[in-house]
């Protein structure tokens, strides 16, 4: 299998998830702004995704996959189905009883998370009705993440990847014809989730069908398996828990700040997410079933080579990204949001957020490359213990910064946490000699940040020549954006040319 060719597809599907993300989030900027409604829809939609991290995409991936790979490379397809049998079970089971709990206690969820919203009692239920409606998504997503996570091990990348497509089209849909019909019109956006939940589920039981493992859930805790899951899950929950709960913790400083906060934070992870999607998540995609087949064979030297290609790529594609966030912070803004009820100051605090945010986004998909080359091997100790570390360095940091900085402050907090974890990760790494760095780190870095200064010209450069960016309608503010993204794509890669660094040099093939 060709690792570059599986990235290269997965990333495109995921860039096609996040442009409809970008256009769903304009809309909802247009149509609500950025206050009171924005707020409660974005907590309430924010804590199931939590939970949907701890328990589907987080822990449960993390525990789930390697022994998956495991059973697949070893077992025999009956006993693999009976085993994801099993686990569907239990998860089915788990989280029913968290939803229903949920759904219960929200008034007293929305307390313990957002306390600030307590002192505007109309937020507040406003926000706890919305969480009641938002809440089941953690049960259909979960079990969507399931059926991703085995179809990934069978190399079916494209069908997982697509699936969040289908959560952004539904809020679209809400959003643009259904707002007028509930009361309050944000209300929508409640069961716009909901629907989108359902259809990323209901979507991949034909490809799991396909593959021979579309299942029945079924409960037996007697089964090995299952324990060797839950096992695993244990230390996992724990170490997802903590970037978790370091994000609650940051929902909590904003609930106090002023109206908006949350919600200019909301906008700027959004604008965040588009490269840590496109590139993190489609890495750790492609790399966490690569390296558990890999290591599962014993074979050490390609294991070393799988993450030393992996974060090549990564410091290639990130380093520009990262740059280009905060120098055009300004620009996509303005150009994507500044419209109807979102006002210039709104922009504005999106934009300082969004720099924040910027300062840590390759320690956040450094995180997804190295981190999987722990749970490949079941070692989830390791990253729990950073993890911890982390949480409790971030709290600091958010003591230091929120008061000069206020909501840009938390998020350089995130940024400045990811960082160090990281650099903590990878120094266990080398640690442990479970990577060892192939030739050429000194002069291929030596390119990228070349490549990098250039680029930074050229987009300086361009951005001094244009005008204001509140100037003209949405298409010709989108057409001078597109331009700039344009000339700083053809000056990076076409220095990185120059340089004679090319594409095929990532074209590496993995032995599954």
């Amino acid at each position: 299998m060709n690792l570059l060719k599986s990235l290269a597809a997965v990333s495109s599907i995921t860039m096609i998830s996040r442009v409809l993300g970008f256009i769903r989030d304009t809309i909802i900027a247009r149509t609500f702004g950025a206050g009171m409604a924005t707020d409660a829809f974005f907590i309430a939609f924010k804590l199931p995704n939590l939970l949907r991290r701890i328990f589907a995409e987080g822990a449960f991936s993390q525990a789930f996959v390697p022994i998956l790979a495991e059973y697949k490379n070893q077992q025999g397809e009956e006993a693999t189905r009976t085993f994801v049998a099993y686990v569907a079970g239990l998860l089915t089971l788990v989280l029913a009883i968290v939803t229903i709990l949920g759904m219960i206690a929200a008034p007293w969820v929305i307390w313990a998370t957002a306390p600030g919203f307590a002192t505007t009692p109309e937020k507040f239920e406003l926000t706890s009705d919305m969480l009641r409606v938002t809440f089941p998504y953690i049960l259909l997503i979960s079990l969507s993440s399931l059926a991703g996570a085995i179809l990934n091990t069978w190399n079916r990348f494209a069908v997982p990847a697509f699936v969040p497509t289908l959560l952004n089209v539904s809020m679209i849909i809400f959003a643009l014809f259904l707002t007028p019909y509930f009361d309050p019109p944000v209300m929508a956006l409640g069961w716009a989730v909901l629907a989108g939940g359902l259809a990323q589920l209901l979507f991949q039981l034909p490809h799991l069908k396909k593959i021979g493992m579309l299942v029945l859930p079924r409960l037996n805790l007697r089964d090995t398996g299952v324990w060797r899951v839950m096992k695993q899950m244990l230390p996992a929950i724990l170490g997802v828990s903590v970037s978790q709960i370091s994000l609650i913790i940051n929902t909590i400083f904003a609930s106090f700040l002023v109206a908006g906060s949350v919600s200019w934070m909301y906008y700027a992870d959004r604008l965040m997410e588009l490269p840590s999607g496109v590139l993190g998540v489609a890495l750790g995609t492609i790399l966490l079933p690569t390296l558990s087949k890999t290591y599962a064979n014993k074979d050490r030297q390609e294991y070393s080579r799988i993450l030393d290609w992996g974060l090549r790529l990564c410091f290639v594609l990130v380093l520009p990204c990262s740059l280009a966030l905060a120098i055009l912070a300004e620009p996509l803004t303005v150009s994507l949001f500044q419209y109807g009820q979102f006002s210039a100051l709104d922009a504005a605090m999106t934009q300082r957020a969004l720099i924040a945010y910027s300062v840590g986004l390759l320690g956040i998909i450094l995180i997804k490359v190295l981190a999987p080359g722990f749970y490949a091997q079941q070692n989830i100790r390791t990253p729990v213990k950073i993890a911890v570390f982390t949480l409790i360095v971030t709290q600091l940091l958010n003591l230091v910064f929120i008061v000069p900085l206020q909501h840009a402050g938390l998020a350089l907090a995130i940024s400045v946490g990811a960082c160090i974890n990281a650099g903590l990760l990878f120094w266990q790494m080398r640690k442990q000699k479970l990577f060892v760095a192939q030739p050429g780190w000194t002069k291929y870095l030596f390119k990228l940040v070349l490549a990098v200064a250039v680029m930074s010209a050229v987009l300086l450069g361009l951005m001094h020549l244009m005008p204001a960016w509140d100037h003209g309608n949405m298409l010709e503010r989108f057409t001078r954006l597109g331009g700039l993204v344009v000339a700083g794509v053809l000056a990076y890669f076409g220095m990185l040319l120059l340089l004679g660094l090319r594409l095929k040099d990532f074209a590496r093939k993995s032995l599954m």
